[in-house]
């Protein structure tokens, strides 16, 4: 047996407000559904991103939900899926909105990486599909 694909994925932040401004107004991500202020979930394709208060989640989560605790310390990272057009124009739109670029360049097979942080210091990428052979 073998997945078929990743459904969600989580980032943890320091600050759940700001954080959800940055997913949503820089990055254009649409909120599905905000819990309090301990998580947000954005629709990204056909996958969901979930930022989660990093504090807030260190303990079983209240409300009756049997979902274990879960975290991680230190930066986190996602990688987004982007043509290298888009990659350009993602570039572009950053450095508008005063966020630095981290890294961009060519990998050995010649996909382009494109990289930055968000405002807690995960680390985010914008990659051609083919970095991985993908379509």
């Amino acid at each position: 047996m073998q997945p078929s694909g990743i459904l969600e994925t989580a980032l943890y932040v320091t600050d759940i407000d700001v954080a959800a401004r940055f997913y949503a107004d820089i990055l254009g991500l649409d909120v599905i559904l905000r819990a309090g202020n301990e998580s947000v979930f954005f629709r990204c394709g056909a996958g969901v991103l979930i930022l989660f208060d990093a504090e807030k989640l260190r303990e079983r989560p209240k409300g009756g939900l049997p979902i274990p605790a879960h975290g991680a310390k230190g930066p986190g990272h996602v990688c987004f899926r982007a043509t290298r057009d888009e990659i350009s124009g993602w570039k572009s739109h950053l450095e508008a909105n005063g966020i630095a670029i981290e890294s961009e360049f060519d990998w050995p097979n010649g996909a382009r990486s494109l990289y930055f942080r968000d405002p807690s210091g995960n680390s985010i990428e914008f990659a051609e599909p083919a970095l991985w052979n993908l379509t």
